[in-house]
């Protein structure tokens, strides 16, 4: 009887995927999706009607941070 669990579960385990394997993979899709946005937003970010106004403003201005102090 043992032969018989000793074979189910080295079965079982051979049919499992490996679960570091599988996290990669989904890290990998999740990552893949995320900078795809990322990407997206930035093209479209800067389309007529999307714009915002403050960004002009601060470009037409020669705005410069103030310095900073010790």
């Amino acid at each position: 009887m043992g032969f018989i669990m000793e074979f189910a579960e080295s079965l079982v385990l051979k049919m499992m995927e490996d679960p570091k394997e599988r996290d990669r993979r989904f890290r990998e899709h999740v990552y893949k999706r995320h900078n795809s946005q990322l990407n997206w937003d930035a093209q479209i970010s800067q389309v007529l009607g999307r714009r915002d106004p403050y960004d002009d403003v601060l470009l037409d201005s020669n705005y410069s941070a103030p310095p900073k102090s010790k």
